[in-house]
């Protein structure tokens, strides 16, 4: 007679599993591109001392100043979005939620539009400073409208986001040069990312990491209710106001480094919590692994896709998101998890 394996050695085993496809992501990624060089290289170029001259040379600095920024930022900007999907949709138990419905995309957007129009947007760090500045903004006045319920909160931020795309390509098409000036940010993607100043968002991220990881347990008890939650002693109004702004900071440094990038914090969250069981710590961990995963893949994917040049990683992430959220729909019929 066959017994199914204990949830703990099947889980473990997943863990392993995921944890040595991520792997194979970076390595792809530092590997894959318009030059494709080999492993063996790729371990050279990042721990022994460059050679002097020659295209192995040119490996190498591509390697280090290029290749490896760019799956750094892969990784934590992926597992931004993604635990700020997972954190977006445990607090609102709404299964279609994820950061985007905050205004934060709208809202970074809308700055940098702002910031072309008054001549403040010329270069890449002053764009990646007013899409943080106003994803800020649009998460605050989200809450400020929308804090009396989770799902007043959702309705004000799609609506928010909304006005904010319309004004946003009022201006646009208006103003030849705005756009100009905002097409090359819209579009999320990592490449070039690396050619700003990425160190203060890449540490906020992991700070905003690390503090959902400290609020998985209050976040835990509240998913049984506001009032088992006061039984239990939880402070059910500050858990919802710490994991708000946790949702802020993750969604709003990713989407100001990388872009706005669809659908990440839609699938991802659903993929981890079939293997999480009603664990709101371990949805938050497999999540990490899984959206870096997910996003270092398309971004190889979209390097490979086109002969000519690559695709941005968005556009991969959105194709994928798509049929994921059709099946969310099927799958709950209604929003609630």
């Amino acid at each position: 007679m066959r017994t199914e394996p204990p949830r703990t050695a099947l889980l473990s085993g997943v863990l392993v599993l995921v944890l040595v496809l991520v792997l194979a992501a970076v390595v792809a990624s530092l590997a894959v591109g318009s030059r494709t060089v080999p492993p063996a290289e790729v371990w050279r170029a990042l721990f022994d001392a460059p050679p002097g001259d020659g295209a192995t040379a040119a490996h190498h600095l591509v390697i280090r100043e290029v290749r490896l920024p760019r799956t750094v930022i892969g990784i934590l900007v992926g597992a931004a979005l993604a635990v700020a999907g997972a954190l977006m949709q445990t607090l609102t138990r709404n299964a279609l939620a994820e950061p985007g419905v905050l205004g934060v995309a709208g809202g970074a957007g809308f700055a940098v539009t702002l910031g072309a129009v008054a001549g403040l947007a010329g270069s890449q760090a002053a764009q990646l400073g007013l899409a943080a500045l106003g994803a800020l903004l649009a998460a605050l006045l989200v809450y400020a409208v929308g804090r009396a319920s989770p799902l007043r909160l959702v309705l004000a931020g799609t609506a928010l986001g909304f006005v904010l795309a319309g004004i946003s390509l009022g201006l646009r098409m208006t103003l030849p040069d705005v756009f100009d000036t905002y097409r090359f940010w819209v579009v999320g993607s990592l490449a070039g990312r690396e050619q700003v100043p990425y160190l203060l968002p890449l540490l906020v991220i992991a700070a905003g990491l690390i503090g959902a990881l400290v609020a998985a347990s209050p976040l835990q008890a509240l998913g049984l209710g506001t009032e088992v939650a006061r039984a239990l002693g939880s402070r059910v109004r500050r858990t919802r106001i710490t994991v708000l702004v946790l949702i802020t900071v993750l969604a709003g440094a990713a989407t100001a480094l990388a872009g706005p990038v669809a659908f990440l914090g839609l699938m991802v969250p659903h993929l981890a919590r079939r293997l999480a069981g009603g664990s709101v710590r371990l949805l938050l961990g497999l999540c990490m692994l899984l959206g870096s995963l997910i996003l270092l893949a398309a971004d190889v994917a979209a390097r490979l896709l086109l002969p000519t040049g690559e695709v941005p990683v968005a556009v991969v992430t959105a194709f994928i998101g798509g049929l994921v959220l059709i099946w969310a729909v099927r799958r709950y019929g209604a929003v609630t998890l």
